[in-house]
């Protein structure tokens, strides 16, 4: 009681939409559509944009042909036009030099950098809201976009895992730069932190750096798209199953977070997960959880080990960690 708290950065919203490198486009494209239950907003020669159907923005990820699979640019939406040149300003301070794009299409001005390890970031805040064509257009107002219940008929962009070979540098940037609130961590006996995971809002968690256990850097390890209930997990599992898509993680449940889950690998090789369930975070003063090396060694919540690829398998592929 007394303590003087000090005041949290509050700029970033939430995040937007991520862009993932695929070799194989067409075959992506349809996974996304036909098994996930994406829509596309807008399709070019290399890239398709698509979206989930909870979004309030244009869309919610954007696939691009590349030689290998990975990922490109990771955007979060900012509060304000303020906030957005508070946040390049702590970021070019902090000794970080990114570059402005006057738009893209669905947003607009916005300011790409590399964090730490690499990866691609951007920050906006104007963006247009989606407005569904005549045969998406819901009954309910106060949803998006009409619910087709196609594939595992994912709702929301949920969040990202990036591999780094320096998580506690990825995580400090995002805390202290950006403003992003830690939620959970885990701590090795040696002290350090190979896995940190962060907020913007009430929501649990929208950014994870996960350490590298190839030492590369800038990798990816997956992307979380979202479903309603626990039910809708064990649904898109036997969808799954009947589809021929390879299940990497079978349906349980994390400890950390308390998500609900299902692993893929979508046809370019990027690992994408179906989750639901977790929790809010409405504590002012919330003290972030962290867990020991002994407490990890116990699996996921119910018990059940966390596979041997979920710590080596990312994007781009280290091909001598592939069994």
């Amino acid at each position: 009681m007394g303590e003087v708290l000090k005041e949290a950065i509050d700029d970033i919203a939430h995040i937007a939409h991520v862009e993932l490198f695929t070799p194989t486009l067409q075959e992506s494209i349809d996974f996304f559509y036909e098994s996930l239950g994406l829509e596309i907003v807008k399709q070019t020669a290399n890239k398709a944009y698509m979206r989930c159907w909870g979004d309030y923005e244009q869309y919610s990820i954007i696939l691009t042909q590349a030689d290998e699979p990975g990922v490109g640019h990771t955007a979060f939406r900012v509060k304000s036009p303020q906030a957005l040149e508070r946040r390049v300003i702590a970021i070019e301070e902090a000794g970080v030099q990114g570059k402005w794009i006057e738009a893209d299409f669905g947003h607009g001005r916005a300011y790409q950098y590399h964090g730490p390890d690499g990866h691609l970031m951007e920050l906006y805040f104007e963006t247009e809201k989606y407005q569904a064509p005549e045969h998406l257009r819901p009954t309910l107002k106060n949803q998006p976009q009409k619910f087709l219940g196609r594939g595992a008929a994912v709702k929301n962009l949920d969040h990202i895992n990036f591999l780094s070979s320096d998580p506690e540098k990825d995580g400090d940037f995002a805390e202290h730069v950006l403003g992003l609130r830690l939620t959970e961590q885990i701590r090795l006996d040696n002290g350090t932190r190979p896995a940190v995971w962060y907020r913007a809002n009430s929501k649990s968690y929208e950014l994870v750096y996960t350490k590298d256990a190839t030492e590369a850097k800038a990798r990816f390890h997956h992307l979380a798209l979202s479903v309603d209930t626990n039910e809708g997990i064990w649904r898109a599992a036997n969808l799954f199953v009947d589809q021929n898509v390879f299940i990497e993680f079978a349906p349980s449940k994390h400890a950390i977070n308390q998500t609900y889950f299902v692993y893929v690998y979508e046809p370019g090789g990027n690992r994408i997960e179906i989750c639901s369930g977790g929790y809010l975070v409405v504590d002012p003063d919330f003290e972030p959880i962290t867990w020991t090396e002994q407490e990890r060694k116990r699996g996921q919540a119910w018990g059940n080990k966390t596979i041997e690829s979920f710590h080596t398998y990312g994007t781009p592929i280290v091909k001598e960690f592939v069994k």
